[in-house]
């Protein structure tokens, strides 16, 4: 019960006024509609904690980079990694890695943060989206933004082999993923 009010107090410090927030409340400039084929998934982004970081997601996501990106290492009670273009774990965008950016945002269910590889200015485009607590990763990894709705469907994500370290055969994709601030404009 104690865990459950933590990780539900983390995520409220997280998305500032919590993850039930109206969307005509919401920054659409820093809010990304991630479609996954179960659903919508809903991302406040965190620009104060790691704006050179959500800059990059934004730029991506606005080229359309994410789309068709499968969630090639998923581990249950773990997280579902993404961003990948050559769905291995080894690939990234055409841009130059990141600095690190890491915050004091503790990484709980539904945070969203910056793969890398054993440097920690080597973020780049890949990300996971944390399925169950796991402050082991706080001040080690960039967290830039926090599900706020549809977790559901990212829990839904097929899970990988755990003697493959999560590696996952015919895995789920993202089918786009777009800056809301945009959607918002195109339906207009």
């Amino acid at each position: 019960m104690l865990k459950a009010f933590v990780s539900i107090l983390g995520i409220a410090l997280l998305a500032g006024a919590g993850p039930a927030v109206a969307n005509d409340a919401r920054d659409l400039e820093n809010t990304i509609y991630m479609e996954v084929s179960t659903g919508r998934v809903v991302i406040e982004l965190k620009p104060e904690v790691a704006p050179h970081h959500v800059e990059r997601i934004k730029k991506l996501t606005r080229e359309g980079f994410y789309d068709g990106i499968v969630f090639h290492r998923v581990i249950e009670g773990f997280m579902a990694q993404t961003g990948d273009p050559t769905g291995t774990g080894m690939g990234g965008s055409p841009y130059p890695d990141l600095k690190q950016e890491f915050n004091v945002t503790p990484h709980y269910r539904g945070v969203l943060s910056m793969a890398r590889s054993q440097s920690p200015d080597s973020a780049n485009s890949q990300f996971f989206i944390v399925l169950e607590d796991s402050q082991h990763l706080d001040k080690k990894y960039t967290a830039w933004g926090v599900v706020v709705e549809g977790m559901k469907y990212i829990d839904a994500i097929k899970k990988g082999d755990q003697a493959s370290n999560g590696s996952v055969a015919n895995p789920d994709r993202i089918i786009t993923m777009r800056v809301a601030a945009d959607v918002e404009k195109e339906n207009k």
